[in-house]
């Protein structure tokens, strides 16, 4: 099974405008390299529910090569709920064909981070929030017959690469992955932050 390119179509508006069709057209060769690979699955990264508008990446994983591939990933690099994810992930299924997804579910046990600032806008804060935990494990045994899997894509306790600091393995953010782990798809009634 390959989670190919976690974040590569999510980051794509990072680049210079002039690089982003270099990014597709890598994307593109990849997808082909790999896809005639025998005993090959594959999933595309397309983001997370909390990010781009499913139309923007469905057309991306398109011009990716999707066709060729049994799906997409989404929640690679976010906290976002799983139930978010799986309403989103149904919503890219549809215009692309039906692909089947699955769901990164190692850091989003209690759910994202967010606040309002002062113009009611909500912020999402996306570099190595406190107080995040382990999400369901890795399973097959799903809630939607769409989601193939909710996966463990990123290695628990690594923080992400913002503020300066390198990607690395932090024990102390593990340990608290593990201290506030829940098999939590939603936000629960009550707010256990």
């Amino acid at each position: 099974m390959i989670a190919f390119e976690p974040d590569s179509l999510g980051t794509i508006d990072c680049h210079a405008r002039g690089r982003r069709d270099d990014r597709i057209r890598l994307l593109r060769y990849g997808v082909k390299v790999l896809a005639r690979r025998p005993n090959v699955t594959m999933y595309l990264e397309a983001g997370a529910s909390d990010w781009e508008p499913a139309r923007r990446t469905a057309r991306q994983l398109r011009a990716i090569g999707i066709a060729r591939v049994r799906g997409f990933m989404l929640n690679a690099t976010h906290q976002d709920w799983t139930r978010a994810n799986i309403r989103h992930g149904l919503q890219l299924s549809r215009l692309t064909g039906g692909k089947h997804f699955v769901i990164n579910t190692a850091e989003n046990g209690r759910g994202p981070v967010n606040y309002r600032n002062a113009r009611r806008r909500r912020i999402t804060v996306w570099c190595n929030p406190p107080r995040r935990g382990l999400g369901t494990p890795p399973t097959t045994n799903t809630s939607n017959p769409m989601v193939d899997a909710y996966l463990w894509i990123n290695r628990p306790g690594y923080a992400q690469s913002c503020q300066g600091r390198p990607i690395a393995w932090d024990a102390p953010r593990a340990l608290s992955y593990v201290r506030y782990a829940t098999r939590w798809e939603h936000p629960p009634a009550v707010n256990h932050r």
